[in-house]
């Protein structure tokens, strides 16, 4: 969360890739909390791993909901940030 003058404090917006498997705070009502990001936008398109059922939430609401995301990603700190290696 971020602190913003006068008191308001924002949740960050989530950094999402395509196939993403994330965790929401709350289970679908088919008993599952993970889902698979399919569609990348203003709106995030997730589909249940449990049943199928496939869902668009803005990035706010997502950002309301999630708790973790389970897909392991690279550092982006620890990046060369021109791609090169030492060799």
């Amino acid at each position: 969360m971020v602190n913003i003058g006068g008191g308001i404090i924002l949740r960050m917006l989530p950094d999402l890739q395509l196939n993403d498997h994330l965790r929401l705070r709350k289970p679908h009502p088919c008993g599952s909390y993970e889902w698979t990001v399919i569609r990348l936008g203003a709106d995030i398109g997730l589909e249940c791993k449990g049943c199928g059922h496939r869902v668009m939430l803005t990035r706010r609401e997502l950002a309301k909901r999630l708790k973790t995301n389970l897909t392991p990603h690279e550092d982006e700190n620890t990046k060369d940030p021109k791609g090169l290696q030492d060799h």
